[in-house]
């Protein structure tokens, strides 16, 4: 492997010289930066990270936690979040938490100890224990999605609240009356707040909510399938159920199909992200759109001016949803006018 030494000596400069061209510190004629260039090119001769960030006291490593990297909707922020780091020079460093708020907490400092420059975070949930460990990273920090109280980072998000009520409020003017909601953990902010604009919807459409049309799940298929499969066995079975992701609609419209229920005669259905597998679902689903590479762009923007500047003030940025109408939704059927 070659060093820096041997750089020096085939471009017959110092080691200083090779130095100031590879961390741009010092003019360096452009006679000599081309060879310098070309010695590190024909040795094949790549920097030390360590060494750099030594001088700069910056590593160019970020590090970012989801809570469920099976789910295609993180992995469409993800983009969004990583194509921005890599026009910028930095790295990321992806942690997949499960779901689970020790092992997220045990990822922060892992990223605390291999000292990367920011931290991106999509919280699995409330926990003192995460939240003690993220403070005390004392690093640039940026929270996506699922929002951590009393936690002092910026936030990007979509208003999951209004996103619950247009899903809602779009049975409403079908017909529906009695509208199901498959909750996401209602541990989780975003989880929360979509169901409140659900009983907003509901409050405003001059519906009155029943409790017994709520159930929760997590945010999967599988969790979709188990709580529609219950409210389909309910005494007051809805026409239309609205869920707090497309994976949980997903499982929804399969546990229907299961009953021999046609998707949306018997029961519609809306979803909650838009990710690019509900266009592709049997029927295709109607869901809340979240501007999901743009979130990831903020977040990255944010955290890389946070760490140009740690002491500016705060960023709360707030994107709205809209409603994509797809087949999986339509009139209420006749027989529950």
């Amino acid at each position: 492997m070659s060093t820096i030494k041997d750089v020096a000596q085939h471009a017959q400069v110092s080691v200083a010289t090779v130095s100031h061209v590879i961390n741009d510190t010092r003019f360096v004629s452009e006679a000599t930066r081309v060879r310098v260039q070309e010695a590190i090119e024909a040795l094949r001769y790549v920097p030390s990270a360590l060494a750099r960030s030594l001088k700069s006291n910056r590593t160019h490593t970020v590090g970012m936690m989801i809570p469920n990297s099976s789910n295609p909707y993180f992995a469409e922020i993800i983009r969004g979040i990583e194509d921005t780091f890599y026009e910028a020079g930095f790295n990321v460093i992806l942690c997949n938490s499960d779901d689970d708020p020790i092992k997220q907490g045990n990822y922060v400092r892992l990223l605390t100890e291999k000292q990367v420059d920011g931290l991106i975070v999509m919280s699995s949930g409330s926990d003192v224990e995460l939240l003690d460990t993220l403070r005390a990273a004392r690093m640039p920090q940026v929270v996506v999605d699922r929002e951590i109280d009393d936690l002092a980072a910026d936030l990007v998000e979509v208003n999951h609240e209004a996103g619950g009520f247009l899903a809602t409020q779009h049975l409403l003017k079908l017909g529906h009356r009695r509208i199901g909601c498959i909750a996401g953990p209602l541990g989780l902010s975003s989880a929360r707040e979509r169901v409140q604009g659900y009983r907003r919807a509901l409050g405003e459409g001059g519906v009155t909510v029943d409790d017994r049309l709520i159930r929760g799940a997590d945010f999967t298929s599988a969790g979709g399938l188990a709580a529609m499969t219950s409210l389909l066995d309910s005494a007051r079975r809805p026409t239309a159920v609205f869920a707090s992701n497309d994976l949980m609609a997903i499982g929804a419209i399969c546990a229907a199909a299961q009953r021999g229920l046609r998707i949306p005669q018997d029961v519609s259905v809306v979803g909650f992200d838009d990710i690019a597998l509900a266009a592709h679902s049997n029927p295709p689903l109607t869901s809340v759109v979240q501007p999901k590479h743009q979130t990831g762009q903020l977040a990255a923007q944010l955290l890389l001016e946070r760490i140009a500047d740690p002491s500016r003030a705060l960023q709360r940025t707030i994107l709205q949803p809209s409603l994509l109408v797809r087949q999986s939704s339509g009139p209420v059927p006749e027989a529950a006018r």
